[in-house]
């Protein structure tokens, strides 16, 4: 198959129980052409979860440095022409990347990101779906101002992106994912599935709910840095 239809699905794993949920996920996808790699971030647990699927993943282990590092190293070793992320603790619906990909090909813009389902620790959905704010590029970029309501895992974007606004904050903790989406919001177009392709696991090992203090801090640090840019955005795009 060609590299330019290939999909670099990438897990970043430390020690999630459930990391073999979220690998079974990307196999079992409709879409015809996925490398799944999975970066072991220096994990002392669970990693024998991931034996049975060696020979159909590209297992990469580092020291530990945080999910930046990880999300970074999978995309440096990545072939594929587009980049997908999945927490390991999250789940894809089976037809998340091939209908993500024909949204992308019809709208031709280069990020994609759709909605998604809570689900608990035993893979139960308990929630309403969870969307995005409709509304116009001007309400996007002051929806993005005020906090990030696209999820990580539900994202999928041309890796020519990174070329253009350069790779994951590994400075960053817990908002590596908010910076990386405020960063490439001036810069590109973005579409989105308003239907679920996606569980986003809650659970109580979760850095979110681990460190939440710290991460109201980076998002507070995220926002002050990338305010005066995005204002600028937003005012061209109010003047159209």
């Amino acid at each position: 198959m060609s590299r330019k239809n290939r999909v670099s699905v990438v897990i970043p794993f430390y020690n999630c129980p459930y990391v073999h949920l979220a690998v079974e996920s990307v196999l079992a996808q409709s879409y015809p052409d996925i490398e799944l790699i999975v970066v072991d971030d220096g994990s002392t647990l669970h990693m024998e979860k991931l034996e049975p699927y060696r020979s159909r993943i590209t297992y990469i282990r580092k020291v530990n440095g945080g999910t930046a590092s990880a999300l970074n190293m999978g995309i440096q070793a990545s072939s594929g022409a587009y980049f997908a992320w999945l927490s390991a603790d999250d789940l894809f619906h089976p037809g998340k990347i091939s209908r993500q990909m024909e949204a992308i090909r019809s709208s031709r813009v280069s990020f994609n990101h759709t909605a998604y389902y809570y689900i608990n620790e035993q893979g139960e959905r308990f929630s309403e779906i969870a969307r995005m704010p409709s509304g116009s590029r001007a309400a996007l970029i002051r929806t993005m101002m005020s906090g990030c309501p696209v999820n990580g895992s539900s994202v999928l974007l041309d890796m020519r992106i990174f070329s253009s606004v350069g790779l994951f904050n590994e400075a960053l903790l817990y908002t590596q994912d908010y910076d990386m989406w405020l960063r490439i919001l001036p810069h590109f177009e973005w579409s989105y599935i308003d239907q679920p392709l996606l569980d986003y696991r809650i659970h109580g090992g979760m850095g979110s709910v681990l460190f939440s203090e710290g991460q109201k801090q980076e998002i507070a640090l995220v926002q002050a840095r990338h305010r005066e840019t995005l204002a600028q955005v937003l005012r061209k795009e109010e003047r159209k």
